[in-house]
Parts: C-alpha cells; sequence; structure tokens
C-alpha cells in the first residue's frame, strides 16, 4: 500500500505538470537548467534486473526533447534503479533493455507487477534487436499477466500522435514502415511498450554505443518522446 501511495503521489505530481502538451501551438519550451528544480521534475529509472542487467546504451536524449518540445518537465539523465527496490515505485516511468536471455527473480517479478498494476510505465526494448532477450520479456510477462496477452499496437494507436504523428519510420536496415511496438494493456490502459526492433536511439547514446547489426527503429527518440507523454497523460 505504501508503495501505491507513493507512485500515486509522483503521477499526481507529475500530472500537474503537463495539463497542457503544447507542440504544434507554438508555446516556447521550458527546459530544466538548474539542480535545485529537479525535485519537481519528471524522472526516469533505467532499471538493473536478473543480476546486474541494465542499459548503458539507450540513450536520454529523448528527455531533452519531451522538454524542449511539451510542457512537460523532466531531468536530463536516468536514474539507476534495481528492479526490486522499493524506490523505483518514486518513478512514473521506466526504461528496461537488454541483450540476451534472461531471468527475473521473483522479487523482481513481484515488483514489476505491483508497479504496473499501480500506474507505472515501461519501455522494454531489444538492445540490437536480440532475439533471446525479447523471447526473455515476453515470457516473464506472460508469466505475470496470463489473462492480458501483449497486443500489437496499430497506427490509430495514441502513442503513435501524442505529439508527433508517426505514420512510419526508416529502419536501420533501410525499410520504411509503421513502427512495430508491442503493448501491455490494464484496465484500458496501456502500461508497456515492447519493442522487438529496439527504442534505444543507440546514435545518440554515446561513442562507445552502436546498434550491432541490429535493425534499430531510427525515429527511436520520437517515439520515445510520444510514449512518456502517453505514459503521463493517460
Amino acid at each position: 500500500m505504501q508503495n501505491t501511495l507513493r507512485l500515486i503521489a509522483t503521477l499526481a505530481c507529475c500530472l500537474t505538470l503537463f495539463i497542457g502538451i503544447s507542440i504544434a501551438l507554438g508555446q516556447d519550451a521550458v527546459v530544466p537548467s538548474t539542480p535545485e528544480d529537479e525535485a519537481g521534475l519528471v524522472r526516469t529509472a533505467n532499471l538493473i534486473y536478473a543480476g546486474d542487467k541494465s542499459s548503458v546504451c539507450f540513450a536520454d536524449a529523448f528527455l531533452t526533447q519531451i522538454s524542449r518540445e511539451t510542457n512537460i518537465k523532466t531531468t536530463r539523465r536516468f536514474d539507476t534503479i534495481r528492479l526490486d527496490s522499493d524506490d523505483l515505485f518514486d518513478y512514473p516511468f521506466a526504461v528496461m533493455t537488454g541483450e540476451g536471455v534472461f531471468t527475473l527473480t521473483q522479487a523482481q517479478r513481484e515488483n514489476l507487477r505491483d508497479y504496473l498494476v499501480n500506474g507505472g510505465f515501461v519501455i522494454a526494448s531489444a538492445g540490437c534487436s536480440s532475439k533471446d532477450w525479447h523471447a526473455s520479456i515476453e515470457k516473464e510477462i506472460a508469466a505475470l499477466f496470463p489473462d492480458n496477452p501483449l497486443f500489437t499496437l496499430d497506427a490509430k494507436h495514441p502513442i503513435f500522435h501524442t505529439v508527433y504523428d508517426i505514420t512510419s519510420s526508416k529502419y536501420r536496415t533501410g525499410e520504411d514502415k509503421l513502427p512495430l511496438l508491442k503493448g501491455l494493456e490494464l484496465d484500458g490502459r496501456t502500461v508497456l511498450v515492447l519493442s522487438p526492433d529496439g527504442l534505444n536511439d543507440s546514435t545518440n547514446a554515446g561513442p562507445d554505443c552502436c546498434c550491432c547489426g541490429g535493425n534499430e527503429i531510427r525515429s527511436a527518440k520520437l517515439l520515445n518522446v510520444n510514449i512518456l507523454a502517453y505514459a503521463l497523460t493517460h
């Protein structure tokens, strides 16, 4: 119950900030600039799970982008948070990514379930389009929510239109198509978005990061802006 109340309080604080997403309205963006203001900003968790799996190659550039393009105010960097930690419930939005096979601990499963049920939101992205990682996260989600199968987001889903209208995207291999995203829905709200191809935006993640042969979505930064805006306003 305490965790639920913490997450609700965090979300309530966030919603106070966003009552007007103002992309196409021509309003000046407000970009966070001073550390002392961070207490009122939306924070994003970069999850550590299954031992020490986490991501150093999921770009945080979309956090600055959303502050520039909307009235949503965020910190500019992720906070590294363990999936089984109570601290997770202080974050309305989390990133979970990686490569290869993994298995969550029971404590991590229980915390992830509680987090999603009580208002949290997760982007789950296969690093380098890792098929093993994608299969592992699908297996974990299916075990946690057997009555809520993952579904494919169609072109009408608001995630494709919350800030930017995204009808197609170039992939790393040159394909141009609607990005393949899967979703988990609870009580009529999408609470998790899963990308088998990858939303890591590795070209903006630093010189040591690359897509490493995967078929990453090129418009990942814009999609991540949309996903964050959706998570905070729906």
